[in-house]
């Protein structure tokens, strides 16, 4: 039996606990058995981009990185939004995307887990690199999906069924665009991603 193709997870947000990690978490709970959903854990470990730095051989956490987008079929984040646009962490993780080839015209998308209202600068900047790396924004995938604490169970995961019910869905939609190699997708509810 084949192994089922992996959509990488990648949480933005560095604080343990975060909505975004639980967002993330409960992906991985609910996804389908045709999909492996990983998450990546090297975003603390990476090092401070520097194009001078981005020449073989790259520094291992940047090497594993590049790895695991390149391993995975499709992408999915979810960012918060600090001072008005992604945290400085994961915007370096973005910068050190730019120079492979790894993430061109792979599908990714982001759970806004936000308040409503709240992420517009992050989904801004998310999209702008995105979009400039050649990765493949798969509309439909981005979602809204806002997070409080009540909806949060005992072992960290989201409880609400309505939201664990998009989360697959999610999921779905980025497998069906990884498998398909386009986005037919119109869909308009973007996300934008907050902790």
């Amino acid at each position: 039996m084949a192994t089922p193709p992996v959509i990488l997870l990648l949480s933005g947000s560095l604080r343990s606990g975060s909505t975004n990690e639980i967002v993330l978490r409960t992906a991985q709970e609910v996804a389908p058995p045709e999909v492996r959903a990983v998450a990546y854990d090297g975003l603390a470990a990476l090092p401070h981009f520097n194009p001078d730095d981005d020449t073989d051989p790259l520094p291992g956490p940047v090497a594993a990185l590049r790895a695991a987008i390149d391993g995975a079929a499709a992408v999915l984040v979810c960012a918060p939004e600090y001072a008005g646009t992604l945290p400085g962490s994961f915007k370096n993780l973005l910068d050190w995307t730019v120079g492979g080839t790894e993430i061109g015209d792979k599908p990714v998308a982001w759970i806004n887990a936000a308040a409503p209202g709240r992420g517009q600068g992050a989904e801004a900047t998310l999209r702008t690199v995105l979009t400039y790396t050649g990765a493949r924004v798969v509309e439909t995938a981005c979602v809204r999906i806002p997070v409080d604490r009540t909806m949060v169970g005992p072992d960290g995961l989201i409880t609400d069924a309505d939201a664990r019910r998009q989360l697959s869905d999610v999921l779905i939609r980025l497998l069906s665009a990884a498998g398909e190699g386009t986005d037919t997708g119109t869909g308009t509810d973007t996300g934008t991603g907050r902790s």
